[in-house]
């Protein structure tokens, strides 16, 4: 979906699956650079960039023909804009989800070279020097396939989510869990509208639900432990 990009580069953590043979044959240029952590792997990867505006792009997401217009657009005229936020479809369980939060999910992936950074090892955070933009075409994103990979994506990431409350001063009490669930449906399934998805709705907003539960269970954990 990026044949229109002046210059493809796939930045690879050495993968041992076919990925650097299929990117090559799809004539895209391929740097390999060690993972650390998500945020240090963007700044590695615009580090080694030399075009005047880079555009990231996740494997699991698609630009569609729509986006790349909007770029040519934004990047070629006399903008002030150094950062431009895109917005996501998200596709989860095969199913474009727009209610309980996922839309228009931003995020910061044009960017003018020496204007952005990224900070925080998962779920990074990005920093511009400069005004900023939002397009208006999506990214599409397929996010989890099924339950499983759901599952077992969010308990990759519970161990750092409690570490950051933790950070933050977080000290729960043997309720927390409990009451930061209920909040967390509450606020999927009625204030961001996951009820506009029905059922797909609100199997996700409960899901998000149990995973504020682990992660609060997690942290007092931590908080007894020490």
């Amino acid at each position: 979906s990026l044949e229109w990009a002046d210059r493809r580069v796939v930045f690879d953590s050495f993968s041992t699956d076919r990925t650097v043979e299929l990117a090559r044959q799809a004539g895209a240029e391929v740097i390999q650079h060690p993972f650390q952590n998500y945020a240090q792997q963007r700044n590695a990867a615009l580090d080694r960039a030399d075009a005047a505006w880079i555009f990231f792009v996740d494997a699991d997401e698609r630009a569609t023909p729509e986006l790349a217009e909007e770029i040519r657009a934004v990047t070629t005229g006399d903008r002030p804009e150094v950062a431009w936020w895109v917005p996501r479809h998200n596709y989860i369980f095969g199913r474009l989800t727009l209610g309980a939060g996922w839309y228009p999910d931003y995020q910061l992936r044009l960017v003018r070279r020496g204007h952005a950074h990224w900070e925080r090892p998962v779920h990074e955070v990005a920093v511009v020097d400069g005004p900023e933009g939002h397009l208006k075409h999506p990214l599409i994103h397929y996010n989890y396939a099924d339950l499983a990979d759901f599952i077992a994506r969010q308990e990759k990431y519970t161990d750092y989510d409690a570490g950051i409350l933790l950070e933050q001063g977080v000290r729960p009490s043997f309720y927390t869990p409990y009451s930061q669930a209920v909040r967390h449906f509450w606020w999927r399934f009625i204030a961001l509208r996951g009820i506009r998805d029905g059922l797909h709705g609100l199997r996700l907003s409960l899901l998000m639900a149990y995973y504020e539960a682990v992660k609060y269970r997690r942290l007092r954990t931590i908080v007894n432990d020490k």
